[in-house]
C-alpha cells in the first residue's frame, strides 16, 4: 500500500488529534469575531470534513476543512442586516457556488475556471477582503469593539496587550521551529493572554457559567434572497484558494489530486460541506493550509488521519466549557492578531497578480484592478429589482464583467 492510502488506525489518532491543534485557532478565530458559536464550527468543520472525505472517496487528499477567513467581513456585515438565521442562507447558496463550479468542471474541464477567473479578477477580490475589515482590527487593537461604538477596555492597556499579542505571532512565524511555526496565531493569543491576566482584564465568568456537555448550539438558515446575492460572490476567493490548496497538497505528496479524485469532485466536496455547516448555523468551510504545511512537516500523508481530526473536532463541540474559555480572551488580544491576519489575506491578493505577473501598464488590467478595489472598499450599491448589490460581491461581479467585455491586447498607459 501507497504512505496515501486510506488506513483508519487507532494508533495514528494522536496525530489527528495534533492537526485539529493545528488548526484549531483559526478554526473558532472566525466565529469568535463573526457572533457565530466557537462549538457549532467545531461540529461542523468536523462534519464538513468528513462529507469531504466521503464525496472524494475514489481517492481522498489528506485535507481538513474547517471555518473559512475570506466570509469574516461578509458574514459580520450580514449578521448586522439579516441577522444569523438570514445570513446563514446567504451561506447555503455561497456552497452552492462550489457546486454551480464542480459541475462546470465535470462538463467543459478545469480551464473554464481559470479562464473566468484569472488571476487579474481573483487578486483583487481577495485585496478587498483584507481591507474591508481593517478598520474592525484597529477598533480591536484599540480596545473598542468592531465597529468603535463602545470601548470595552482602555486604550493604554489596550494597546500593550494588541501589540504584545501581535509581536508574538509574528516572531512564531518567523523565527519558530517545528510545529510552532504553524501555530503562530496560538502563540499570539497565548502570549496576549498571560498578559490580560496581569493586568486583570479576563473576566471569568463565561468559564464558570458554562456546562462541562451541553449540545451546541445550533440554528437554521432563513431564505432571504438580499442575503444570497450579497454572499453568493464571495465563494470566488475561496474558491480559487480551494484549487489553489489542492495543487499544494498534490505536491506535497507527489499525488495529482487535480486529476483524481479531480476538481469536479473536490470542489463538489467543499460546496456541500461549506452548504452542511450553513444549514447548522457553522462558518462556511474551506481546506486549511496550515494543516497542510503541518503533512509537510510530519510526512503523515494517510487521509485517515484527517477523519481522527474530524471526530476530535465533533467530540469537541459538545466540551460547554471550550466555549466559555474562548469568550474570555480579551478584544484587544484578538485585535492584535486580526491587525497581522487581515493585512496578510490583502498581501495574499497583491501576491496573486504578482505572481500572475500582472502587467500594470497595460490600461485594461489597471481598469479592472481599480474598479473592483473602489466598488468594493468605496461602498458603492446597485439596486436591481430592490436588491442592493454591494461590497466584496459587487467587486467580484464587477471584476468578471470588465473580465469579459473589455477588449484584450495591448493597450499601454503612461505611469
Amino acid at each position: 500500500m501507497e504512505a496515501t492510502d486510506y488506513r483508519l488506525r487507532l494508533k495514528e489518532s494522536v496525530v489527528g488529534l495534533q492537526f485539529l491543534f493545528v488548526a484549531f485557532g483559526a478554526l473558532v478565530l472566525v466565529p469568535i469575531l463573526t457572533g457565530l458559536n466557537p462549538n457549532v464550527a467545531l461540529f461542523t468543520a468536523g462534519i464538513g470534513t468528513l462529507i469531504f472525505q466521503f464525496i472524494n472517496r475514489e481517492k481522498v487528499p489528506p485535507v481538513f476543512l474547517a471555518s473559512s477567513f475570506a466570509f469574516i467581513a461578509p458574514i459580520i456585515a450580514g449578521v448586522q442586516q439579516w441577522g444569523i438565521e438570514g445570513t446563514m442562507g446567504g451561506l447555503v447558496a455561497a456552497g452552492f457556488f462550489y457546486v454551480i463550479l464542480s459541475l462546470v468542471v465535470r462538463l467543459r474541464g478545469d480551464g473554464f475556471i481559470h479562464r473566468l477567473l484569472p488571476p487579474i479578477v481573483v487578486g483583487p477580490v481577495i485585496m478587498t477582503i483584507g481591507l474591508i475589515l481593517s478598520p474592525v482590527a484597529v477598533n480591536m487593537a484599540l480596545g473598542k469593539t468592531g465597529d468603535g461604538a463602545i470601548v470595552l477596555v482602555e486604550e493604554d492597556i489596550a494597546l500593550i496587550l494588541s501589540m504584545l499579542s501581535l509581536s508574538a505571532a509574528v516572531l512564531a512565524a518567523l523565527l519558530g521551529r517545528g510545529f510552532l511555526r504553524l501555530l503562530p496565531i496560538l502563540c499570539g493569543i497565548a502570549v496576549g493572554y498571560v498578559a490580560a491576566l496581569f493586568l486583570g482584564v479576563v473576566n471569568f465568568n463565561p468559564i464558570l457559567e458554562a456546562p462541562w456537555v451541553a449540545v451546541p448550539a445550533f440554528s437554521a438558515p432563513v431564505w432571504n434572497w438580499e442575503a444570497v446575492i450579497f454572499l453568493f460572490p464571495i465563494a470566488i476567493a475561496p474558491a480559487v484558494e480551494h484549487i489553489g490548496d489542492m495543487l499544494a497538497i498534490s505536491n506535497v505528496t507527489g499525488k495529482n489530486y487535480l486529476e483524481k479524485p479531480g476538481l469536479k469532485n473536490t470542489l463538489l466536496g467543499d460546496g456541500i460541506a461549506t452548504s452542511a455547516a450553513a444549514l447548522l448555523g457553522g462558518p462556511p468551510n474551506t481546506t486549511y493550509s496550515e494543516v497542510t504545511g503541518a503533512v509537510t512537516l510530519t510526512k503523515a500523508y494517510n487521509p485517515a488521519i484527517m477523519t481522527w481530526a474530524a471526530i476530535f473536532a465533533i467530540v469537541a463541540a459538545f466540551i460547554g466549557k471550550i466555549g466559555g474559555v474562548l469568550q474570555t480572551i480579551p478584544t484587544p488580544v484578538m485585535g492584535g492578531i486580526l491587525l497581522i491576519l487581515f493585512g496578510i489575506i490583502t498581501s495574499v491578493g497583491i501576491g496573486t497578480l504578482v505572481k500572475a505577473k500582472v502587467d500594470f501598464g497595460n490600461s485594461r488590467n489597471m481598469i479592472i484592478v481599480s474598479l473592483i478595489l473602489i466598488f468594493a472598499i468605496g461602498g458603492m450599491t446597485f439596486q436591481i429589482g430592490g436588491v442592493g448589490f454591494s461590497g466584496i460581491g459587487l467587486g467580484a461581479i464587477v471584476g468578471i464583467a470588465l473580465n469579459l467585455i473589455l477588449p484584450k491586447g495591448r493597450h499601454d498607459i503612461d505611469l
